[in-house]
């Protein structure tokens, strides 16, 4: 449930026209945004558009004199344990909204893949699709790993329980004929693993996000890493046998003195409940692509320059929210 100040309900929303924010105008609503660790894309990118889409009381109009914001919303990115643990947040109510691999939210959705044998949470909406989200597996210089079948015998992170990457680790390690018992496990948080990576006690490192992720950045300047590749045959297999992959690169220069290589990558979407209201995922959707949410994304972070209304739809995998889908449709996106 949101939480409002003057005890206004999210149901009232629904007295609102359907394109029109005046009924958020006369109170706060706080609107969440689980994002992942403090270390990853996530969270940098859920600040910008937290503060993109907020327009409290009391807020100074924006300097061009556009909309800016919703009338009356509070969003904080919140951080979490990524997908996963997103998916249960969305379903459970205790997030508004999250950003959510492409895989783990179809998977969530349709009950299949890690949620076989469990509840779906076919409440899950898309907002947008972001970005796509590179396969980054990071290695330490100097431990003669170039190929994933290096990894045998080394100290891993795949990530820790409850993310989309530990999930995808395992899909990938299964591709070129490995299990977690090939090596010597470990399941950190990224900026554990980085830290531990930096101090030598860890060789290589999963992670999933957009580049370039902070962590990684401060790996390459300080302690030295190479990026190894995701590709030949079995990652062609990979993304034959599971559509929410894609053939991806990371390019030279994209972290400082490291080699791009080729890999694999999923999207990043922010996603909702269908609970929400139509007016009010209308609101936040046309904040979102407001130009001077462009301005925030283009100069906040580097991968907000990749958000663009141009691929909102591509690769969702779930349905979009009924409020989101009119906008899209007045911007002529839906036909």
């Amino acid at each position: 449930m949101l939480i409002n100040r003057r005890a206004a309900v999210l149901s009232g929303l629904g007295a609102a026209a359907f394109g029109g924010v005046s009924a958020l105008a006369q109170d706060i609503t706080f609107f969440r945004i689980g994002t992942g660790g403090t270390a990853g894309t996530y969270f940098p990118i859920g600040g910008l558009i937290a503060n993109a889409i907020s327009n409290p009381p009391g807020s100074r109009a924006c300097a061009d004199g556009g909309s800016c914001g919703v009338p009356g919303l509070v969003a904080t990115a919140v951080a979490s344990n990524g997908s996963v643990a997103n998916v249960a947040a969305i379903g459970n109510g205790s997030m508004q909204s999250a950003f959510i691999q492409s895989d783990v939210a179809f998977w969530g959705y349709t009950g299949t893949g890690i949620y076989e044998g469990r509840a779906k949470v076919d409440t899950l909406r898309a907002i947008t699709n972001l970005y796509p989200e590179s396969f980054q597996l990071v290695a330490r210089k100097g431990t003669g790993i170039k190929a994933i079948k290096d990894l045998k015998g080394k100290r891993v992170s795949l990530d820790e329980p409850g993310s989309g990457t530990l999930v995808d680790a395992r899909l990938i390690f299964s591709a070129y004929g490995l299990t977690e018992k090939d090596v010597k496990a470990e399941y950190l948080k990224p900026q554990q693993a980085a830290d531990k990576l930096k101090d030598g006690t860890l060789d290589a490192f999963f992670n999933v996000s957009g580049w370039p992720q902070g962590a990684i950045s401060e790996l390459a300047a300080t302690t030295g890493i190479d990026l190894v590749p995701i590709d030949g045959p079995e990652a062609e297999t990979l993304i034959k046998q599971y559509t929410f992959f894609s053939a991806d690169e990371i390019p030279d220069g994209a972290y400082k003195n490291v080699p791009g290589v080729k890999t694999v990558s999923v999207n990043a979407l922010w996603v909702t409940s269908s609970k929400l209201t139509d007016a009010l995922i209308y609101a936040v959707t046309a904040a979102l692509w407001n130009p001077n949410t462009r301005k925030l994304l283009d100069s906040g972070h580097a991968k907000g320059k990749t958000i663009k209304l141009a691929s909102a739809l591509d690769g969702l995998g779930i349905p979009l929210h009924a409020g989101a889908e009119k906008f899209y449709k007045e911007k002529g996106l839906i036909k």
